[in-house]
């Protein structure tokens, strides 16, 4: 996808199941993300957006859940999201500080969009997501104006970069260069075929807990490296799932647990101060704003199906946790800090995966 080199392209692959035609969560039909990136000297951040569908989010809603796995974050949303089971906005992800700024934005474009908001009806639920990049990004210089979030909707599509970009372009993974990264498995069930699509950004995790296919890497990367690294896992991972399953809100949140999975494979352990939150939608159902004369009727899958379900999730999350270090690229930023690159430690060492 955008010619950037991924897991696959070293010779590596994830787990048993087939992945998408862009091995992305944009596999999942409707669905586009943009970013902007801001780099330049101490501002090293941006945001990226998710455009769950099309057509208008507000008026057709999205069966979504959200999961905690650990708390310390900032996400905002969830609180109705989890009340309700639906999704009503694209969801954004900045950095901690931006959240607000973002929301602001996203509360514009919703209401430029749909004139009823606050008249004739209620008002709207915005969805962000966060992670701390104050490492390699002076973060009190809130450098997320709304106009770049305007941007990264406007920039939405269906190929995107990985890496350094967007709201990953601070972000640290297992004390490397982290960021954005996606993967996506195809489901074939009896009634059809579906696809899960994931898009994390990774801020977690210590160098020597990262694992490719139970290699400790890490382990063997920090020896080669022969320094002291500050092996204080201080950040986070926000974790969006798309899917076409025809599910309950209570079927997806069953799935989207399962990307515990994904993450502990590829070596995180869940620390006190790093923040794992989940948010998921599916596509298959769009729920109408405005209340009909007649009872809604909503499709699910058999709970026997939700095994495949599982194991998609999980493999999901593991890829796109190492394509975001395999593609990410060294930054230097705030004062002149800097993580390097996972892809070029591995060929300073002549190491192969």
């Amino acid at each position: 996808m955008n010619k950037q080199m991924r897991l696959r392209d070293f010779g590596v692959v994830i787990g048993r199941m087939e992945a998408g035609t862009l091995n992305s969560i944009t596999d999942v039909e409707g669905v586009t993300v943009g970013h902007v990136t801001l780099s330049e000297g101490d501002m090293q951040t941006g945001v990226t957006a998710i455009v769950p569908h099309q057509g208008n989010t507000f008026k057709e809603k999205l069966i979504a859940s959200s999961h905690v796995i650990n708390g310390f974050g900032k996400t905002m949303g969830t609180i109705q999201m989890e009340e309700l089971g639906v999704l009503e906005t694209p969801i954004l992800l900045t950095n901690t500080l931006s959240i607000g700024t973002a929301a602001d934005a996203l509360f514009q474009y919703m209401l430029e969009n749909n004139p009823e908001i606050g008249r004739t009806t209620g008002t709207v639920n915005p969805i962000v997501g966060e992670c701390n990049d104050m490492l390699l990004n002076d973060i009190r210089g809130q450098h997320v104006k709304k106009e770049h979030v305007f941007q990264a909707l406007q920039n939405a599509s269906t190929e995107f970069l990985e890496g350094s970009v967007g709201a990953g372009t601070g972000m640290l993974c297992y004390s490397l260069k982290g960021g954005i990264g996606t993967s996506s498995r195809r489901i074939p069930l009896d009634h059809g075929d579906y696809t899960i699509g994931v898009l994390v950004l990774s801020n977690f995790g210590i160098l020597s807990d990262l694992m490719i296919k139970g290699r400790a890497i890490g382990l063997e990367l920090k020896e080669a490296l022969l320094k002291s690294w500050e092996e204080k896992d201080k950040g986070s991972v926000m974790v969006i799932v798309a899917t076409d399953l025809t599910v309950s809100e209570r079927q997806l949140n069953r799935i989207i647990k399962r990307s515990v999975a994904g993450l502990s494979r590829t070596g995180s352990i869940i620390t006190h101060g790093s923040g794992e939150v989940v948010i998921g939608f599916s596509t298959a159902t769009k729920i109408p704003h405005d209340k009909s004369a007649d009872c809604l009727t909503i499709p699910t899958i058999h709970e026997e199906d939700m095994d495949i379900a599982f194991r998609a999730v999980g493999e999901a999350v593991e890829e796109a946790v190492l394509n975001s270090l395999i593609t990410a690229t060294h930054v230097i930023g705030r004062d002149g800090n800097e993580r390097p690159a996972f892809k070029d430690l591995l060929k300073e060492f002549d190491m192969q995966l």
